[in-house]
């Protein structure tokens, strides 16, 4: 390898440190001996899911199961539909078919625990998360459907504080604890991601084997340093030193997309992200992207993304908006929406008890689980002394 050329792990890194996790929804649940939750593909989206008490069957839409038992985490990359069942048999409903009392802005408490049971039989975290891998978007095509990182999986070995902490939050009901499961879910679901690019991304094609491949890597390298630059074909060849027909067809036949098909892809995919997360103006926006105008911008923007940039930013935050407004006081019954006298005379919600009553003894675990509505803190703060118990 030439000394000027960087080296694939540094690139990876940079790359990676471009990745985002933008929580859209978390769920805690507790839930009786038999339960069936339902969960919708969502394009662009992630699923997280951890087990705090008891077992599930992770049963996806193409067939494949897998056994979770307490301390197992799952991150599911492509957003695909699939269910957590008790049993085979078990009926599912949709989780956005359950009343969902709000503990935090972004976090809800699901208590599907019929009366009956003074302990829940099993706990659960759920989180629905927008997943942005930055430059490595088209990475996300080449994970893998389900990636499970079991509590007892040596390759995962690096998790288990954070999965220890995770598992005390859930269960004990602390102040700000709500707020503390959303950001451990972020970054135990990066971490797993991580830990899949560190293993070889299970030898996946494309995008990793041109970050492999020196000359390659130096064009992209430089392309994400600077998208608002000029980039042809012939000045993308010449930073990874190649001939332009060489550097055409190796770029092609190993990322799969034209050298400048690409370059527009990474724009306008910054794009969206500094507009609808950033709020970025969109003037701003074109000038960081190198357009001579604002119209231009605008017709490569709906060339690709099929809206114009105006209606887009628009389109988002209205989704944004839809999630929050769904985590607001309203009818607080659990179990299924369509089944309100069931759950009227079977369940009782955590917002409608004392909170005293919604800390519940659990033997084996040597704790408590709990479904209070947490007090305003400083969540960074509370997290970074939890990160630091752990590791010290």
């Amino acid at each position: 390898m030439s000394e000027h050329a960087p080296a694939p792990a540094d690139l990876i890194n940079q790359l990676l440190g471009d990745m985002h996790l933008h929580g859209v929804e978390y769920r805690r649940i507790q839930t009786g001996p038999d339960f069936g939750l339902g969960f919708e593909f969502k394009p662009g989206h992630a699923y997280f899911h951890y087990i705090a008490v008891g077992r599930a069957v992770l049963r996806c839409d193409d067939g494949s199961e897998h056994v979770l038992t307490a301390g197992d985490a799952v991150f599911m990359p492509r957003g695909e539909g699939h269910s957590l069942v008790s049993s085979q048999k078990q009926r599912v409903s949709p989780i956005d078919s359950f009343s969902a009392a709000p503990l935090s802005d972004s976090v809800a408490g699901v208590d599907t625990c019929p009366s009956t049971h003074a302990v829940p039989s099993a706990v659960l975290f759920y989180g629905r998360m927008a997943f942005d891998l930055g430059g490595m978007q088209g990475l996300s095509k080449l994970m893998p459907s389900v990636m499970l990182a079991g509590y007892n999986d040596a390759q995962f070995a690096g998790l288990l504080p954070l999965i220890d902490s995770m598992k005390r939050e859930v269960c004990s009901g602390r102040i700000g604890f709500a707020g503390i499961l959303a950001r451990l879910a972020d970054v135990i679901a990066a971490m797993i991601v991580r830990g899949w690019v560190e293993r070889g991304c299970d030898d996946a094609s494309g995008l990793v084997a041109a970050l492999r491949d020196p000359r390659l890597a130096r064009s992209l390298l430089a392309l994400h340093d600077d998208p608002g630059r000029d980039w042809t074909v012939d000045t993308l060849a010449a930073e990874s030193h190649v001939s332009r027909s060489v550097f055409a067809e190796r770029f092609q036949s190993t990322i799969g997309v034209p050298p400048l098909r690409y370059v527009t892809q990474i724009r306008m995919h910054l794009a969206t992200r500094w507009l609808s997360v950033n709020q970025l103006p969109i003037e701003e926006v074109a000038l960081r992207l190198g357009y001579t105008s604002q119209a231009a911008f605008s017709r490569a923007f709906k060339r690709v993304n099929g809206q114009s940039p105006g209606a887009s930013k628009r389109n988002r935050l209205a989704c944004r908006h839809i999630a929050t407004s769904q985590l607001r006081p309203r009818d607080r019954r659990c179990g299924p929406a369509t089944n309100r006298q069931d759950a009227r005379r079977s369940v009782k919600h955590p917002r409608s008890r004392k909170p005293e009553q919604l800390i519940h003894d659990v033997p084996h675990l040597g704790t408590q689980v709990a479904c209070a509505r947490p007090q305003r803190v400083n969540l960074d703060v509370v997290l970074r002394t939890v990160l630091q118990d752990q590791l010290q």
